[in-house]
């Protein structure tokens, strides 16, 4: 009886991990996508990768729109390793999560604008009202201007991936009894978790992550905090549509650009030259806004908190889980 009943507390521990985007804290998940990151299958997913976006670079350059070949390679040679890991390295849960994650979000986005925006939009409005920003947006076009804005998102993602592993390493070292308590409150493992934890564990070891749980941790805590910056920086762009089809008049664009705005299809409500800006200056607001939420302590705890306390969790119900059988699981 007791072993059903450890069985079942660990089937709703794995079904708990796979809705919050952590698969590979399962032990079965992890055996299975170890064996499918060896170097046959990782060479063989580059190679693949390589050509499809190298293909589809030389294509796009040949048939279309230049600027827009180095853009279509990269996303292509990423669209393959997503699609890999999404089928073959059970990275479907992630996806799950992060879009469930992206929706609930949404109601984040007028309290995170009223606490966030008046600050940036005091450091970005000078741009927005900048000759050469005007000049240099304008003339970034097609490929170039969305390639700019991939920039922009993976030099966030290079701020952010260490400091959150950073963050991580910290927190699993000084884990205390009272926070996997906290952890698993509301959680399948909260009555397993304090008759084990009451019983004596080993914290400082049996809260270490490493591998690839550490990655799978890691990349459900940058999917929380970028997804604020994601809805920050969409925001901003917002903003400074309505601000510049409000404020400037098409004879400043003239002025600025060297020559007349022009107008998608339909109303005439925003020019080509206002979305670049605008697009622009999103794209860099969301860069500034990362770099400074994980720099400053005001920015810090108002906007890093929602991920420290994912990490709390997640931590708490993998000790808890390791624990069911007796001891630790595999490293």
């Amino acid at each position: 009886m007791e072993h059903d009943a450890r069985a079942g507390e660990r089937a709703a521990a794995e079904g708990w991990f796979a809705h919050h985007g952590l698969p590979y804290f399962v032990d079965h998940v992890r055996e299975d996508v170890t064996d499918r990151l060896s170097k046959g299958w990782v060479w063989l997913v580059v190679v693949v990768a390589v050509l499809a976006g190298a293909g589809s670079a030389g294509l796009v350059t040949a048939y279309g729109d230049g600027s827009w070949g180095p853009v279509a390679g990269v996303s292509v040679t990423l669209g393959v390793v997503v699609l890999y890991a999404v089928l073959a390295l059970h990275a479907s849960a992630i996806a799950r999560w992060a879009l469930r994650r992206a929706l609930r979000s949404l109601g984040l986005l007028f309290p995170l604008a009223t606490r966030a925006l008046p600050m940036l939009l005091l450091f970005i409005t000078f741009l927005f009202i900048n000759t050469e920003v005007w000049q240099v947006s304008s003339a970034l076009h097609g490929g170039v201007l969305w390639g700019s804005v991939l920039f922009f998102a993976l030099a966030a993602c290079a701020f952010l991936v260490p400091r959150v592993a950073q963050e991580l390493d910290h927190f699993d070292d000084r884990v205390q009894v009272e926070e996997v308590l906290a952890g698993i409150a509301g959680t399948p493992m909260e009555a397993a978790g304090e008759q084990i934890v009451h019983d004596g564990v080993d914290l400082p070891e049996e809260a270490q992550v490493t591998g690839l749980q550490m990655v799978n941790l890691v990349l459900v805590l940058v999917i929380a905090q970028a997804v604020q910056v994601l809805l920050l920086s969409l925001a901003v762009f917002a903003f400074f549509v309505v601000f510049g089809a409000v404020v400037i008049d098409d004879s400043v664009i003239t002025s600025w650009v060297g020559h007349d705005p022009t107008y998608p299809p339909g109303p005439e409500l925003a020019s080509h030259e206002l979305l670049h800006v605008a697009l622009f200056l999103a794209g860099f607001s969301g860069l500034y806004f990362t770099v400074v939420a994980i720099t400053d302590d005001t920015y810090r705890k108002e906007f890093f908190t929602s991920v420290m306390n994912e990490l709390a969790r997640a931590v708490s119900m993998r000790v808890i889980y390791r624990m069911l059988d007796g001891g630790a699981g595999p490293p």
